[in-house]
């Protein structure tokens, strides 16, 4: 059977250490630039080849992170950047823009792909559609459950987040950090919009809730169904935190590597109290088996902090201007972190008894005594979040040894022959001619000594043999020597080991601008409702998108109304010759063969490889990324009048399968498009803005408080070749369509 991966984030190299040190089989990690976490550590290009070389060395694969979104200007950054990544023996990347991993595949044939969570790969159609493009691996969206997991049926390996933060949209899907404030989720700059406060409010006035972090997921921990997940055959388990310290990683690849490891010795796997509420202490907002298992509402969310919250420590018990007196539920340690119930925290520098006495600990049940040096006025509940007695056993890491066999060939008048081998790599030196003993023959058992003398290596001895003559001679220096330099050798074949050969085929860059002669203006509009789209059909507007089926069916037979498909689909509709505007890489797949497709905003298209990706794969109109910029588009060189782009609308920010108002005003219910029945509901930010909700067959949808309006730019736009733009209707009447219309035809 073959072991399930274990898959660690590295943010450093002090992460590294641990990751490799507790039992990761591989690790994931970014550069400086195109990776989804900007503001972790990273690697530089020294540090990047180091790291790949420790990482072989001690048989653990190394997967970069290349999972952003890649403008026109970039690419050619990024070819030479992954030529180095490739060069440099990297097992796999992780991609998330669809151009990039079609350019890759053409330029870089033997190097393996995987295509991040980024990718939205959350059904069987999308991750043909990934297939096909070369990639070997997907990493699925966190929302699918186990049973969704086991009914993919395309021939790929999966891999499945099983610990650590939780997005509440799915991933690639958000815009929220980059409409909000320019930093974009999609090129690793996410400034965490959904861990802010947030009021919920029906038709204009506030709701009271229980919670003001309405967007605020626990924290996902699987460690309890280890065996469920092995059994489901996903091949890899990824533990998200490239931002964490070594000691979480440290100690959370730990304890998932020995529950892997005790269901395959054993078939049993057991969790103890103390080994779960270690990692409670390291990092948690509450803990949940996430959509995995189902998990949703109450059980997946925790809306009352966006905070690591530890563990339970004790209870305030007095409190003035001085000291602080806490009745203890566990062991209290100088250097702990405590934090109480008004989020005030603290770093405890000196720890008193219950007779005010100095110490280093004091005992769960019994009273200690902290210096009030926050100025708390009041308190009850006190958390431990930083537990500074496991942090130093953490970092006491017994370092991994990886098991040789040695054999030793030491025949009269021939020269001294070493072989070392581990279960991949064999390597043999030679040592100096063995002569016969004038007086006392080298014994075997010194020869043994010496020769499994590994000391600081990497390596230990689990096997030696002896293939000597009698009565022999060999010096302690030249078996020390002969040692040496066959670790030596065998360090260098595992650190260079690569796990594909090197090949770049010819790539070309791009050159001048194609010139575009079609540059008749084209009004699209997306509608809402009957009412909007009579409007636009009396406007002559070209191409309808509606996502109401109904209506599309009702209105199909004016040949210019497209259906917008579902951005979560899990059972698609059979069309034939029909119009499809695809939100999803799945509907691609499904629909571009037999139906007019134009694909849609949400499959962040910013290159000329990914626009080219769409048409290759049978669409006919390409809806850009919002999240180009004028001089992006500037750099584009061809297909530009086969584009199209959002110049006014209310953009969706987040795509969920969670919904605020089900678990805040209908207990939960089933079906969260019972939600929308009555009222309208808005998320209502710090700044006072006002951010609809949506809710549609289980998902819901927060879109922007304003809208985008570039209609002052279109003649910049026009210059490019672009000639069709959409309009996004949200709750505009006639007068607004028919003003934005006006105002589109003037400026073009």
């Amino acid at each position: 059977m073959r072991k399930v991966e274990l898959l660690s984030p590295v943010g450093n190299m002090k992460t590294l250490y641990q990751a490799v040190h507790n039992g990761a089989d591989a690790v994931y990690f970014g550069g400086k630039k195109f990776g989804a976490r900007k503001y972790a550590d990273n690697f530089d290009y020294n540090e990047i080849i180091q790291a790949i070389k420790y990482c072989h060395l001690y048989g653990v694969k190394v997967y970069i992170t290349v999972n952003t979104i890649i403008f026109e200007e970039e690419v050619n950054e990024v070819i030479k950047y992954v030529e180095f990544l490739h060069e440099n023996n990297v097992d796999a990347l992780i991609v998330q823009d669809l151009g990039l991993i079609k350019l890759l595949k053409k330029v870089f044939p033997n190097l393996e792909l995987h295509a991040s969570t980024q990718c939205h790969n959350h059904n069987s159609e999308s991750i043909k559609f990934l297939k096909d493009l070369g990639i070997s691996r997907v990493v699925l969206a966190r929302e699918m459950s186990l049973d969704e997991i086991k009914k993919i049926n395309v021939n790929i390996e999966k891999e499945v987040f099983v610990h650590g933060a939780l997005c509440v949209c799915y991933s690639g899907c958000c815009l929220f950090s980059s409409m909000n404030g320019g930093r974009s989720g999609n090129r690793g700059e996410c400034v965490g919009s959904c861990r802010l406060p947030y009021k919920l409010c029906k038709d204009g006035k506030e709701l009271k809730v229980e919670g003001k972090y309405l967007l605020s997921t626990r924290s996902l921990c699987t460690i309890d169904e280890i065996d469920k997940l092995i059994e489901s055959g996903i091949e890899s388990f990824k533990i998200e935190g490239r931002m964490k310290s070594p000691e979480y990683v440290g100690y959370v690849t730990r304890l998932y590597r020995q529950k892997i490891d005790e269901y395959y010795n054993n078939n049993n796997v057991n969790v103890s109290l103390n080994e779960k509420n270690n990692l409670k202490k390291l990092y948690n907002r509450e803990f949940t088996l996430g959509y995995l298992f189902e998990r949703k509402g109450r059980e997946l969310m925790n809306i009352k902090t966006s905070n690591h919250i530890g563990t339970f420590l004790g209870k305030v018990i007095y409190v003035d201007r001085k000291i602080i007196k806490i009745l203890l539920d566990d062991d209290l340690y100088q250097e702990d972190g405590i934090r109480f119930d008004n989020d005030m925290g603290m770093i405890v520098n000196k720890l008193y008894d219950a007779n005010k006495k100095l110490v280093s600990v004091v005992h769960s049940k019994n009273i200690a005594i902290i210096d009030n040096k926050i100025n708390l006025l009041k308190g009850k509940v006190v958390r431990k979040t930083i537990d500074s007695n496991l942090i130093k056993e953490i970092r006491k890491v017994k370092e991994k040894k990886i098991n040789v066999a040695i054999k030793l060939v030491a025949k009269l008048n021939l020269p001294l022959e070493l072989e070392i081998s581990d279960d991949n790599n064999r390597v043999v030196v030679y040592g100096d001619i063995v002569q016969v003993a004038i007086s006392s023959p080298i014994s075997d058992e010194r020869i043994k000594e010496q020769i499994t003398k590994l000391g600081n290596t990497p390596f230990e001895c689990n096997s030696i043999k002896l293939d000597k003559d009698n009565n022999i001679f060999i010096s302690i220096k030249s078996l020390n020597e002969l040692r040496r330099s066959a670790i030596n050798k065998l360090i260098e074949k595992r650190e260079y080991y690569a796990p594909t050969i090197f090949k770049k085929e010819s790539y070309i860059s791009k050159g001048e601008r194609f010139i575009i002669n079609d540059n008749t203006l084209k009004i699209n509009a997306l509608v809402r409702n009957e009412e909007q789209l009579k409007v636009v059909l009396r406007e002559k507007v070209n191409n309808i998108y509606t996502d109401n089926l109904d209506l599309y069916k009702k209105y199909k037979e004016r040949k210019n109304i497209f259906y917008r498909t579902e951005r979560v689909e899990n059972k698609y509709i059979d069309f034939i010759n029909d119009n499809i505007l695809a939100t999803e890489t799945g509907a691609i797949e499904k629909y571009a063969h037999n139906n007019n497709v134009v694909s849609d905003y949400y499959l962040n298209v910013v290159n000329n490889e990914s626009l080219n990706c769409m048409l290759e794969k049978g669409v006919k109109l390409v809806t850009l990324s919002v999240e180009n910029t004028i001089d992006n588009l500037s750099h584009f060189n061809e297909n530009l009048d086969k584009t199209e782009i959002i110049i006014y609308g209310r953009i969706e920010l987040m795509i969920s399968k969670y919904c605020p108002i089900n678990m805040l005003e209908n207990s939960d219910i089933e079906v969260s498009s019972k939600c929308m029945i009555e009222g309208n509901y808005c998320l209502k930010d710090q700044y006072g803005n006002m951010y609809p909700l949506v809710s549609k067959n289980n998902m819901t949808s927060i879109l922007h408080y304003k809208n985008i309006n570039s209609i002052s730019d279109i003649n910049q736009y026009k210059t490019l070749g672009i000639n069709n733009y959409r309009i996004e209707l949200f709750d505009e009447k006639e007068k607004d369509i028919l003003n934005i219309i006006r105002q589109i035809r003037k400026n073009y």
